[in-house]
């Protein structure tokens, strides 16, 4: 029987308590990484929000699941900075930009989130009932987010474990629209580990001096392998979406506005009703005012389909039109012979030879229909 495998649990974090402001703000970047655990760094944003932004904006921001607060913990250690009213300088105040767009964006979600509640509360009657919107973000937060927070702590204790983004993904039911707030997470990190691995970043580079090049070399591909997993849940779901496609029209709805001569006194024809000719494979016309005898053919499976007062999937290498010198001659080997006699007759005719455009009007008579 294989063993199994036991879940290592994380070591205790030190907590706010223990934030080295001494030895200033790069120290504690570090430190709400590694030392701050997920209820300080929610209870850190919200307390900052609720101290630093108006009450309406403070209320949509509110609004956003957990994870919005403790994903980005060097989101938190700003706001904690901040609020202790600690020395600030270019550093601070660049990480204070980026903390200030995060809850922008907040302000965003969040106002989606508290109108969605809003609304569901008027509809039941004070009856809370989550949005599916609200649902979907309380699922995030209770299981991939949780998936890589256990992940990151794995990480700090010295674990080299991966995460299978894809399987946690089917495992949890999440659907592709849950994709681009872990993105948010994982690119956070790919971002660090390479300003650390690259030294790009003075600050990356000391806050990861405790790994060694290939750890930082094996996380920076495991995130890249995680964020190809949820490339492939976008690919999955584009490619398995239905697609509704829209069915041919009925018969009558096709030829409800065509256009065609329904009988002619001159030459004794009268047309047959245009429906007929929908799903069939082969259609004479005549133009009474030019003279212009046409032979339409179809190899679509469907047969014509009509729109308007145009004729719609026709063959234009087989299909044909001439003008007739002696119509009344000619006329009858239409209406009265198979295909091939018809098309004896024609290979007499000595008129040129055009190419159909479909089109039919008042001056057309729709002369026969075959099924082949």
């Amino acid at each position: 029987m294989a063993k199994r495998k036991q879940k290592i649990r994380a070591k205790a974090k030190t907590g706010l308590s223990g934030v080295p402001i001494d030895k200033g703000f790069s120290a504690a970047l570090n430190y709400f990484h590694m030392e701050v655990d997920r209820k300080d760094l929610i209870s850190t944003m919200k307390s900052y929000v609720k101290k630093n932004m108006d009450k309406e904006q403070a209320r949509y921001v509110l609004s956003c699941p957990d994870y919005k607060f403790y994903a980005f913990t060097h989101k938190c250690a700003t706001a904690f900075w901040i609020d202790a009213g600690l020395p600030s300088d270019d550093k601070v105040k660049m990480y204070a930009e980026g903390l200030y767009q995060h809850l922008t964006e907040c302000i965003e979600m969040g106002k989606a989130l508290y109108f969605e509640k809003q609304a569901k509360l008027k509809d039941s009657d004070k009856v809370v009932s989550l949005s599916p919107m609200q649902r979907l973000q309380n699922k995030i937060s209770n299981t991939i987010m949780q998936d890589l927070l256990d992940l990151e702590d794995q990480w700090m204790d010295g674990e080299k474990a991966e995460l299978d983004v894809y399987q946690e993904f089917k495992r949890h039911g999440l659907p592709n629209s849950a994709t681009n707030a872990v993105r948010q997470v994982i690119e956070g990190w790919l971002l660090d580990y390479e300003d650390a691995y690259h030294k790009r970043c003075p600050d990356a580079v000391e806050g990861y001096a405790h790994l060694k090049r290939p750890e930082l070399n094996r996380r920076i591909k495991c995130c890249q392998s995680m964020l190809s997993d949820l490339d492939r849940l976008k690919a999955a779901a584009k490619a398995t979406r239905v697609t509704k496609v829209k069915g041919p029209k009925s018969a009558d709805k096709q030829v409800a506005k065509v256009q065609y001569k329904k009988e002619d006194n001159e030459f004794k024809l009268v047309s047959i009703p245009p429906i007929k000719i929908v799903g069939q494979f082969r259609l004479y016309t005549f133009n009474t005012k030019y003279r212009v005898i046409t032979e339409y053919v179809t190899q679509s499976t469907a047969g014509f389909e009509i729109s308007g007062s145009t004729i719609k999937n026709f063959d234009k290498v087989n299909s044909r039109s001439r003008s007739l010198r002696k119509p009344n001659e000619f006329l009858p080997e239409i209406l009265n012979r198979t295909p091939k006699q018809i098309d004896k007759a024609w290979n007499d005719l000595t008129t040129k030879e055009r190419i159909p455009n479909g089109r039919i009007n008042s001056d057309t008579i729709l002369l026969r229909v075959l099924d082949k």
